[in-house]
């Protein structure tokens, strides 16, 4: 966060609204790059670890393949269409990352073989090696192009350190082996997977791809900046939700009343912690944006006061998608990204060439509210669940009686 803050001053508006507007457009093809194999792998490979040998490598060109297919799926129209601009050139070397995707393969052989700390150790040298070299850029005022080249530098660091944790750790070959079977097998189990993640990753970037193409570079970059200090608590109740829904899952088996009562417990108490987070950064967004980012960047407060309210709906949005996976509902956590996403495009048409990025904040709010509530009300099956939202935010009382 530091040192994004730190190349966003130093970048300005426009250069870091074109940085993240790569990033954004880059975002949306890695998922189908990963081809939803993600999951699918770990499972695999705890199911059938006689055969890791074989799954590994499909895996492996699996992910490979995938890369290529979203290089050329990106790169491929997009010079076509505007031909060789500087914005193309830098999606390209942003994206020639995708290639190198195939790595991810080890993650996911640490995960099953629950050695995942050594993946971890792999990411951290990565991110430690990629922020030293942006302020090297910084100090040496270097050009956009290479805060870019930083980027495909991560993929070719990590799948470097990937490779060498491999060898040191694993007896199998990483990449001699594809099995077409297991390969027809992965792939019928993942395409849902995959189109899910894609839906996903249109909600979550599609509005700063078109304040892009609707405002311009300047724009995207203070729309950035904002999104940048609304989401840094967002990592919150993923932690929070993951340690404490085991038990609540074992409250089912106790009785089904005692279930809702600790899930009305967690909805209530995410709400409330993001009320209390965002509620300062709203009254504060003038001041935090001019602190952090300085005064080019202060055009960003408004769109900050609105998206940061965004995050009341991503706690309870978190909390519920556990819920779905937990009443085996992932139909449900499919159709609602859908909405979610849908409703994001639409509105951002709508109020981007209105109200600027504020609109695309508002935008943001709108389709958190109907993803996370209104898509309950259609659903006869979340009625309960919609209930359960609404009293979480308005009854925080509730928190004073507690719950075993």
């Amino acid at each position: 966060l530091v040192v994004g803050i730190w190349v966003a001053r130093y970048l300005g508006p426009e250069d870091f609204g074109t940085l993240n507007y790569v990033i954004a457009l880059t975002a949306l093809f890695s998922s189908l790059a990963r081809l939803g194999l993600d999951g699918v792998a770990v499972r695999e490979f705890v199911n059938h670890p006689q055969h890791n040998d074989k799954y590994i490598g499909t895996v492996f060109w699996l992910k490979a393949l995938g890369g290529a297919a979203a290089f050329c799926a990106l790169v491929g129209p997009l010079f076509l269409v505007t031909g060789v601009t500087e914005n193309s050139i830098l999606i390209a070397l942003a994206s020639a990352g995708f290639f190198l995707q195939s790595f991810e393969v080890v993650d996911f052989y640490f995960q099953s073989k629950v050695l995942a700390k050594f993946a971890s150790i792999c990411k951290l040298v990565q991110l430690a090696g990629s922020s030293i070299l942006k302020v090297f850029l910084i100090i040496n005022q270097a050009d956009l192009l290479y805060f870019v080249g930083i980027i495909f530098l991560d993929a070719v660091s990590l799948a470097a350190a990937y490779s060498i944790a491999f060898k040191i750790k694993s007896k199998y070959p990483l990449y001699s082996v594809f099995d077409k079977k297991i390969a027809k097998n992965l792939l019928r189990d993942s395409w849902p997977l995959m189109f899910s993640a894609i839906v996903v990753m249109v909600y979550m970037r599609i509005d700063q791809v078109m304040i892009q193409h609707l405002l311009g570079s300047g724009e995207l970059g203070l729309y950035s900046a904002a999104v940048k200090i609304s989401e840094v608590i967002y990592f919150i109740p993923v932690i929070i939700t993951a340690s404490v829904f085991p038990a609540i899952v074992n409250a089912k088996k106790i009785s089904r009343a005692f279930y809702l009562a600790r899930l009305q417990y967690l909805y209530t108490f995410m709400a409330w912690l993001a009320i209390l987070l965002s509620a300062p950064i709203a009254l504060l967004s003038h001041h935090l944006i001019f602190w952090l980012f300085g005064e080019s960047f202060v055009g960003a407060a408004s769109a900050l006061a609105i998206h940061v309210w965004s995050s009341i709906f991503v706690f309870i949005g978190v909390v519920f998608s556990k819920y779905l996976i937990a009443e085996n509902l992932p139909v449900i956590a499919l159709k609602r990204t859908i909405v979610g996403a849908l409703v994001n495009i639409v509105f951002n048409f709508w109020l981007i060439p209105i109200y600027g990025i504020t609109g695309a904040a508002i935008a943001t709010l709108i389709a958190q509210v109907i993803a996370n509530f209104g898509y309950d009300i259609v659903d006869a099956r979340l009625r309960g669940q919609l209930k359960m939202k609404i009293i979480a935010i308005l009854c925080p009382w509730t928190l004073l009686g507690g719950v075993k």
